[in-house]
């Protein structure tokens, strides 16, 4: 089948077969596992995961690859679900007896955060997550208190996840050849998060990163007075960069308190 990639769903698939083999080897599949493959394309991935596993399940959008995956793998342990992966219930495909998932997948870029926040209410019942995605998303994501790459969505992640970034790939590894270059990142939710408030923690990051280069004094002051802020044990003086996890989820269990 020759499929022209569709831009409006973000497909670039990936044929190295070098950094085909280091995924694998990363995610390193048993045969007991409940692997599934978020937009497995043409199968380049789906292909080499399958010899490892007694199951595995896809979920994808495009109905035309929906078809073309149906017929080259109707005689294997895949099943294949037509549909957006930013709508789908992943806890629906997790076993009575309770066995968490394995979700692994090349993200499309243009909807890779929205989903990596869709799957974070699924957390309880996976095992581990690994993604392709963009480099510069990937160090976002893992990026620690202090450098510049963190942020919102290192501290929303963190919260619930212990997060690496594994290799990178360049764009060569990739038809048609994205601008920019890739990641893998492994993702495993954490046994026990701290208890936090969700929607508090959001209002709270997404406010003290409003304008980085703004003390948090500035841009908390909606939120928390400066005395409220030193209560907590954090510098008014400093920048929202500097903040850690732990006290980003201090100020977000007080928030209610202190409005």
């Amino acid at each position: 089948m020759k499929h022209i990639p569709r831009k409006r769903f973000g497909q670039n698939f990936l044929k190295d077969p070098s950094v085909l083999d280091a995924i694998i080897d990363a995610i390193a599949p048993r045969p007991e596992d409940i692997m599934v493959e978020i937009g497995p394309g043409m199968g380049a991935m789906t292909e080499r995961l399958l010899p490892h596993l007694k199951r595995m399940d896809a979920v994808e959008l495009d109905r035309d690859l929906v078809s073309f995956l149906k017929k080259k793998f109707k005689d294997t342990p895949l099943t294949i679900h037509q549909g957006d992966a930013l709508a789908f219930d992943f806890q629906s495909l997790q076993p009575a007896l309770g066995q968490k998932i394995r979700i692994v997948g090349n993200l499309p870029y243009n909807i890779s955060t929205p989903l990596l926040f869709h799957l974070m209410t699924f957390a309880d019942h996976v095992r581990d997550q690994h993604f392709m995605l963009q480099k510069e998303v990937v160090e976002r994501m893992a990026a620690g208190h202090g450098s510049k790459a963190y942020g919102r969505l290192s501290i929303m992640l963190q919260w619930r996840y212990d997060i690496d970034m594994l290799f990178t790939v360049p764009p060569t590894a990739f038809s048609p050849a994205p601008k920019v270059d890739s990641a893998i990142v492994r993702m495993i939710p954490k046994t026990s998060p701290v208890p936090c408030n969700l929607e508090n923690l959001s209002k709270v990051v997404t406010q003290a990163f409003s304008q980085r280069r703004k003390i948090i004094r500035n841009n908390l002051a909606p939120l928390f007075s400066e005395k409220a802020l030193e209560l907590a044990g954090i510098d008014p003086a400093k920048r929202p960069e500097q903040l850690t996890l732990e006290q980003f989820i201090t100020l977000s269990n007080q928030l209610q308190e202190t409005r």
